[in-house]
């Protein structure tokens, strides 16, 4: 029997393979990048699943250019005006966001804010920018004793909403950011209300893996739609469902851990005989690229590279294999905020040799390769990209 399946990883390990790559110019090109930190931070990679061609992107002492690389590689250009989760993703299925979301350096208005209180029948505390893992453990111990919700954002557009669980219950904090959700549209339509749950004690408050993502519903029709609409079935892993706010996406899978979101790659990739499987994996970025942690970042890469084999041999004969990335989070600035960056791009058909193929376009061309591959329906001249390749 013919199988249509074609999955894509957006692999925010994928980022440390782009700092040498340079940024696109414009208003967000804000960071200075310590490349020779970075390039010491690569020197030490020793890639072995990654040699699908990864050199070929960007020549690294441990993964050198290949001329007959089984993998298209290359890096794709952002045309949004952002450089976050929301963004980036959207746009890697062809919904390019010509005004970016709004962001708040100076905390949220009153108009906002006020109703929010009300709707919830709690206050609120910090409502400022603020490290999500720094917040807790200042005003971790007044939200425990007055019940109030810590409210915070950060240079992307969210209103995140932090509370310890055995204060506030999970399903009150869920119901909160619900109410956000409703609050925030029009001029203050954020991209994502995020609730940040946590436990622990005063002074080493932890945040825990119950997080949930409340997106704006994105512009439709998009790369999703028509491939659905041709009758492929889309599975979401990780946090894909929440990004586009359930829209298109049949069956979700979120996960709270990268090796549980690789564990549930390789099972569908077993199980499933045709679909598109999208996955989304986030600790280079959540746990080590916004606390500026390095080393960790290093390793998170390599447990990554350490897996990648096992998802290729589960590929089947003619299934596409895309890698990418939604935005950048370097480890090595000052900040602790997004990095506006190309995206690294391999993609590779199982059992079909790229010889060293080289692609450089934008981040829509993904969707657009997915639409080719699954027969999807012909997009409109509104929808960006390109195929990168096609069956």
């Amino acid at each position: 029997m013919h199988r249509d399946r074609r999955l894509e990883i957006d692999v925010d390990a994928a980022r440390a393979a782009r700092r040498r790559l340079g940024r696109p110019h414009g208003r967000f090109d804000r960071v200075h990048v310590d490349r020779g930190r970075l390039v010491d931070i690569l020197k030490s990679l020793r890639f072995g699943g990654m040699q699908l061609g990864l050199g070929n992107v960007e020549p690294l002492a441990g993964c050198p250019p290949q001329p007959g690389a089984p993998a298209v590689a290359g890096r794709l250009l952002e045309r949004s005006k952002g450089k976050d989760t929301t963004t980036g993703h959207w746009e890697l299925m062809g919904v390019v966001t010509a005004t970016a979301f709004p962001t708040y350096p100076h905390g949220f208005p009153h108009d906002v804010i006020d109703p929010f209180m009300h709707r919830t029948g709690r206050g609120v505390i910090g409502n400022k920018p603020a490290s999500g893992t720094e917040i807790i453990q200042e005003l971790g111990e007044e939200h425990q004793r007055t019940g109030k919700w810590i409210v915070y954002t950060s240079a992307d557009s969210v209103f995140q909403i932090a509370a310890h669980e055995d204060t506030v219950p999970l399903d009150d904090l869920y119901e909160a950011c619900g109410a956000a959700r409703e609050i925030l549209t029009g001029k203050h339509a954020v991209g994502r209300v995020i609730a940040r749950p946590f436990t622990g004690a005063p002074g080493s408050y932890e945040r825990t893996p119950n997080r949930h993502d409340y997106s704006l519903e994105p512009r439709r029709p998009n790369y999703l739609t028509l491939v659905r609409e041709a009758g492929v079935t889309v599975h979401g892993v990780g946090k894909i469902s929440d990004i586009f706010a359930g829209c298109d996406i049949d069956e979700s899978y979120p996960s709270k851990s990268n090796v549980e979101g690789i564990q549930k790659i390789e099972q569908l990739l077993q199980e499933l005989d045709d679909g598109f499987i999208f996955a989304n994996l986030v600790e280079t970025d959540s746990l080590w690229g916004h606390r500026n942690d390095p080393v960790n970042f290093h390793r998170c890469l390599q447990d990554f590279d350490r897996r990648l084999p096992d998802l290729l041999e589960a590929l089947r004969p003619g299934d596409l294999l895309i890698l990418t990335s939604d935005h950048g989070c370097d480890p090595t600035t000052p900040s602790t905020d997004h990095s506006r960056e190309h995206a690294m791009l391999l993609a590779y058909v199982a059992g079909r040799n790229a010889s060293g193929q080289i692609h450089s376009g934008e981040f829509a061309d993904v969707g657009a390769t997915v639409n080719a591959w699954l027969k999807g329906k012909t997009p409109s001249r509104g929808i960006p990209g390109q195929p990168i390749l096609t069956p």
